[in-house]
């Protein structure tokens, strides 16, 4: 079904973006297995671009080609479907992956101070990772806790209700003590 890959790579090389151009054989069976409970694999994008992204740490690519070719489906299907759901990071981002909610409910309970105050504390540039890799982070525009915001997500975990100063030290010192997650961890 799917025709040559168009990228400059194959299987088993780095891209320039010095990660692993493909899958490996677990991230591999998982995909099938999740393909095999659907009656259509185009169905089974979602799932699998989960497991791609934490085999990989992001969906480049050449995350969403080999996806593709695990599925046997059209590349544009994949690739549509990333480019859809923002939960698909497409480009590589800090072991801790910080998202603001700026929306209305949390913008008017102070979002931006918050937004801020994290980007001067971490000296990290939106969209950009820190230099040691521990950073990233982003302004987003809902993350479900509009009675209780502002509300701020650290990789899978929701910070909300009474968020200031102290409680942001606390945060980003629970981060740097191991308290929390990192991105892909399992």
């Amino acid at each position: 079904m799917n025709q040559p890959l168009a990228s400059t790579t194959t299987t088993n090389q780095t891209p320039a973006s010095g990660h692993a151009a493909s899958l490996g054989k677990s991230a591999e069976a998982q995909i099938r297995a999740l393909a095999s409970r659907y009656p259509d694999p185009l169905a089974a994008a979602i799932p699998a671009l989960y497991v791609a992204q934490n085999e990989m740490g992001f969906v480049s690519l050449e995350a969403m080609q080999e996806v593709a070719r695990v599925l046997d489906i059209p590349r544009h299907h994949v690739y549509g479907v990333a480019t859809f759901y923002t939960m698909f990071r497409k480009s590589p981002i800090g072991r801790f992956h910080i998202e603001v909610c700026t929306n209305l409910c949390c913008a008017l309970r102070g979002a931006a101070k918050i937004f801020e105050k994290l980007r001067q504390r971490l000296g990290v540039q939106p969209g950009q990772v820190s230099a040691d890799g521990m950073w990233s982070l982003e302004e987003v525009e809902c993350l479900g806790s509009c009675g209780t915001g502002p509300c701020l997500q650290i990789n899978h975990g929701v910070y909300d209700e009474m968020l200031d100063d102290a409680s942001l030290d606390a945060i980003i010192e629970a981060c740097k003590n191991g308290q929390v997650a990192e991105w892909g961890a399992k």
